[in-house]
């Protein structure tokens, strides 16, 4: 008899002390609402300030997490932290994904948090952002009946411009080797300017107390674009598309001997990569002076808001062609991400801007179709194809072939499309076909200033001998721009080989007059029916 009640009393105190174990784990139960996406371990400590976890831990989370620490607490106590993150996790010392929860901090690693790949809808947008602006629109005049060709306007504060066009690449804000008059002058319409320049010199401050863009090159009149600069950015850690194809993708380090003579290719003193990227933004080096600056989907759109262009560009990021399939698939999540918060940061304030979407994926089928899908549910003014666009002309016209179609469906269709970073002449007459209206690229000029001057009937290499007596012969005999009715081949030859300053700039002339000239060309053959 006595054993039973032993027995039925250690099986009762057994039983409270699980309860008590039950209640105890659920009252130290860690709730984190939200964790700010980008946080400095060696900065940003984060601390529980939880008595349980740590007597006498007094000093509150300096990121202002807080930690919950019954069940019964109303959810409404939770501080809520703008960000994507939303981890939740129990027990003293666990260790999930990388995010180690002790008993004395909880340390974090910007690229150890998983973060959610759950978009923001079109429904986080407000209505009144999906109406059409009245200040830019997109005209269709001509759709092609036997490809996807077509000419249209598209209406900006400052100009119009006539689709298809080539877009002119204003680094710094100037054209290498021609004027904003000498531009007009040849029919360039639209010209893009690159805010990592402008934001490393002269600052977009400096812009801005000028009176905008427009106003700081002295181009009332004519339409601009600008990007965001992650282009430029992630260039100083792949290089140039060629250089990263040369390198099937490998990250540049600072241990790497600098041949740029500008500079870009700047050494970190901790060895690293020059860029890092966060879910906050990108980190990278001023080629200038090397100061550390942090580009965030926010700043960029501020910046361009200085800038004032009539087309502006949300901060994404820039994956080289060799990248596999997971890496690829983050890469994609994370411009969605970074491209929204850039949309919403544009609609606190249009300023008479559009602003374009970047869509990305590679050359994989599957995530390109994601990009479309989703970046065209939102309130964008047009589409800008991004990202890497293949290894060669054919194979970005094979993307165009299959990708293109799905911008014939609904409202897509009533929206301008530009293919970024691509203007060599086969890309643009089989993009043209595929229903792209706009291309820029620094191509043409800088082809001119290596000696290369395009004509009807093909390149001409002007450093050649050949072209040393070749007396009273124009560059093109059907070109009309001021170079070719006033100066022949002999003398142009003469001053590239002389390197007089006097070439660049008649070179650039010509090269750009014959880009709008292409243009215009494309535009009436289909109107006529021909492509």
């Amino acid at each position: 008899f006595k054993m039973m009640v032993y027995a039925m009393a250690f099986m009762i105190m057994g039983s409270i002390m699980i309860i008590r174990s039950m209640a105890t784990f659920q009252s130290t139960k860690i709730h984190i609402k939200s964790i700010p996406s980008f946080v400095e371990p060696a900065l940003n400590p984060l601390f529980c300030n939880s008595r349980i976890c740590r007597p006498g831990h007094s000093p509150p989370c300096p990121l202002g997490v807080n930690f919950v620490h019954s069940r019964r607490q109303s959810s409404s106590s939770f501080q809520t932290i703008p960000t994507r993150t939303a981890i939740h996790r129990m027990g003293h010392e666990r260790k999930s994904n990388k995010v180690t929860f002790t008993t004395t901090s909880l340390q974090l690693k910007e690229s150890s948090i998983e973060t959610s790949h759950l978009d923001d809808p079109p429904s986080s947008f407000p209505d009144w952002s999906f109406q059409p602006r009245d200040f830019f629109r997109y005209e269709l005049i001509y759709q092609s009946k036997k490809s996807m060709a077509r000419v249209g306007r598209i209406h900006t504060p400052h100009g119009i411009i006539d689709t298809p066009g080539f877009v002119a690449v204003a680094t710094n804000g100037a054209l290498k080797g021609l004027d904003m008059r000498e531009a007009d002058a040849a029919g360039q319409q639209l010209v893009f300017c690159n805010s990592y320049h402008l934001l490393l010199q002269p600052g977009p401050e400096i812009i801005e107390a000028a009176g905008g863009l427009h106003k700081f090159i002295h181009r009332p009149n004519g339409p601009l674009i600008t990007d965001s600069g992650g282009f430029q950015v992630f260039s100083l850690a792949y290089g140039s598309v060629q250089e990263s194809l040369d390198t099937q993708g490998e990250l540049k380090r600072a241990n790497i001997k600098n041949t740029r003579k500008s500079g870009q290719n700047m050494k970190n003193a901790d060895g690293g990569p020059p860029v890092k990227v966060t879910e906050n933004g990108v980190f990278f080096k001023s080629y200038r002076d090397g100061r550390k600056i942090l580009l965030t989907p926010e700043s960029t759109v501020q910046a361009q808001k200085s800038y004032g262009a009539d087309i502006i560009i949300p901060l994404d990021q820039l994956p080289p062609y060799y990248i596999d399939k997971k890496a690829l698939q983050e890469s994609v999540d994370r411009s969605h991400r970074w491209e929204t918060r850039s949309l919403k940061e544009h609609l606190k304030d249009l300023r008479n801007q559009a602003m374009y979407c970047v869509i990305h994926g590679g050359v994989d089928v599957s995530l390109r179709t994601k990009s479309v899908e989703y970046l065209t549910s939102l309130p964008f003014d047009g589409y800008a194809i991004g990202g890497s666009l293949g290894k060669n002309s054919d194979e970005l016209l094979n993307l165009l072939e299959w990708m293109m179609p799905m911008f014939e469906v609904g409202h897509r269709r009533d929206k301008p499309r530009h293919l970024l970073g691509i203007a060599d002449e086969p890309s643009i007459r089989g993009s043209i076909l595929h229903g792209i209206d706009t291309l820029d690229s620094c191509y043409p000029v800088r082809l001119s200033r290596h000696g290369t001057l395009l004509t009807r009937s093909g390149k001409i290499h002007i450093k050649s001998s050949k072209y040393s007596k070749e007396y009273g012969v124009p560059i093109d005999p059907k070109c009309s721009c001021s170079t070719c009715a006033h100066y022949d081949r002999s003398y142009l030859w003469h001053l590239f080989k002389a390197n007089e300053p006097l070439y660049i700039s008649l070179a650039a002339v010509h090269n750009i007059h014959y880009m709008n000239d292409l243009m215009a060309q494309q535009r009436q053959d289909i109107l006529d029916g021909k492509l």
